[in-house]
């Protein structure tokens, strides 16, 4: 059965929803695109103000440039739902319809995730125009579309989905009543960009196997004429950050791709120059406070090469790590996260009495293709650990959880390990020496002066085997560093003989 909308749901008065709720990420293919997956659900509040009808204008603010749309298949709660099981909970969906979740990423960073003025905008939620019976749906054989002015930019199925639909609406349940007449938008998938004054974004969720359908939401973009005022609260901005995301990627927003630090290149002069090497290169630099202190690697021979990615422990308080130390908490987060290539690097304040990791965390953040683990605290499960494919620094063994002496806090911000400053993308390399942070911006000419010392050092080696003294030529004085850049050598004098 299809019913228009207008039926069921007035967009003005009291006959608005109670709440709109919205999924965070839940299609694989949006995950993809982030670059990250999340481990459950998350999810944001809408208000009713913000629905709109197909047809409506979508309006963009002066002085405003990433209005995005997100296509999204919207759930309409038939019956109240308060703590359901999965098994039950799509008998208390009546109605299924498309959705745009607007969204002015000019207001994002300013509401730090609440989404309040960036997606609660009046008109922002357009619903319809038509609405599918769940009766006659199958949740998990929905197909969403997206066109942008014709073109197709969004095709998924709810197959695809991280969260099925009944699990959202059974975990929604066990927090808040799920009142008759309530909106849950379910998410979008891969494709969601940017729309600018003059385009026409359609939204469509059918069941390809009956031919049921919503219908096309037509949301037609113009530019607005509300303006903001600076006393009174945060004025739009927008950054290459918001830009990409707001677009889908850089290339998309017309950004320059970012030149990648840790070059293959790069990664293969510093896995040869040792860390000594490397730390006599900064010093030259002026840099005295780049070195990891106190940390050993699991296994003796192990070189570490990759770009930092942090993780906090604060010092244990109770109430602290009854709230954030259970679940998915800020280390099982950098564990699962890990991108290839990356070192995790743990802030633990140098107590060496408490685990910061275990076997279980460094098998997953190897078959991540982590490039190691430096922690300036302890590591459990140490002999098991050190047969793990994954380089590990650390003050050395030791049984105890977290929950003796440390918080998991926050991920992804500069931190202190081993006395020295570690920012998220900062290049970690070590070996049996220790383990230095390089700055990314000045890694390459680092390696490739600390090469050239191992070089002209491997020469001076030679020509001290062959019987030369030390004075003159460690370091080198003129005459020799002439031999040297000529790349020559000289055959020593017989040793004196004494009697």
């Amino acid at each position: 059965m299809i019913a228009p909308l207008e039926q069921h749901i007035a967009l003005s008065g009291a006959g608005r929803p109670g709440k709109i709720i919205a999924v965070h990420i839940s299609y694989r293919s949006r995950a993809l695109e982030r670059g990250r997956t999340p481990a459950a659900p998350s999810y944001f509040l809408k208000p009713s103000s913000s629905l709109g009808r197909s047809g409506d204008p979508v309006q963009r603010p002066p002085r405003t440039e990433l209005l995005a749309f997100e296509g999204e298949i919207a759930l309409i709660i038939g019956t109240p739902a308060r703590r359901i099981h999965v098994e039950e909970a799509w008998a208390h969906v009546r109605w299924v319809t498309a959705a745009n979740d607007w969204g002015l990423y000019d207001l994002r960073t300013a509401d730090k995730g609440s989404n309040v003025r960036n997606k609660g905008r009046d008109g922002y939620t357009p619903v319809g125009p038509g609405l599918i019976d769940a009766r006659q749906a199958d949740p998990s054989g929905l197909r969403l579309r997206t066109w942008k002015n014709g073109q197709l930019v969004q095709e998924d199925t709810t197959g695809s989905l991280i969260f099925p639909l009944t699990q959202i609406i059974a975990d929604l349940s066990q927090h808040l009543t799920l009142e008759e007449g309530d909106i849950i938008l379910t998410g979008t998938p891969a494709g969601a960009s940017v729309a600018e004054p003059g385009d026409v974004v359609e939204v469509e969720v059918d069941i390809p196997e009956s031919g049921l359908t919503s219908g096309r939401l037509i949301s037609r973009v113009q530019e607005g004429e509300d303006t903001f005022d600076e006393s009174l609260g945060a004025l739009p901005s927008a950054d290459d950050k918001q830009r990409e995301e707001a677009w889908g990627s850089r290339s998309a927003a017309g950004l320059p791709e970012q030149k990648q630090a840790l070059t293959p290149q790069l990664r293969k002069k510093l896995q040869e120059v040792p860390v000594a090497g490397l730390s006599q290169e900064l010093r030259r630099r002026g840099l005295n406070s780049v070195s990891i202190d106190g940390v050993r690697p699991t296994r003796p021979g192990s070189k570490l090469v990759g770009t930092a990615k942090t993780l906090r422990f604060l010092p244990y308080r109770e109430d602290l790590f009854a709230s954030h130390g259970g679940g998915f908490n800020a280390q099982k987060r950098v564990f699962d996260t890990v991108a290839e290539g990356e070192v995790i690097v743990i802030e633990a304040r140098g107590e060496r009495g408490s685990g910061t990791l275990g076997d279980i965390l460094a098998l997953r953040a190897a078959a991540r293709g982590c490039a190691g683990v430096v922690t300036d605290g302890g590591v459990r499960d140490y002999s098991t650990v050190a047969e793990i494919d994954l380089p590990v620094f650390s003050q050395g063994p030791h049984p105890a959880v977290l929950g003796r002496l440390h918080v998991p806090w926050d991920t992804d911000l500069t931190i202190s390990c081993g006395g020295a400053t570690v920012q998220p993308g900062d290049i970690i390399v070590g070996d049996d020496d220790g383990v230095v942070v390089i700055p990314p911006g000045i890694a390459e000419e680092v390696a490739d002066a600390a090469l050239a010392k191992e070089a002209e050092d491997a020469w001076v080696a030679q020509q001290i085997r062959e019987g030369h003294p030390v004075e003159g030529l460690f370091p080198m004085n003129s005459e020799w560093r002439a031999r040297y850049e000529a790349g020559t050598s000289v055959h020593a004098d017989p040793p004196s003989s004494t009697t």
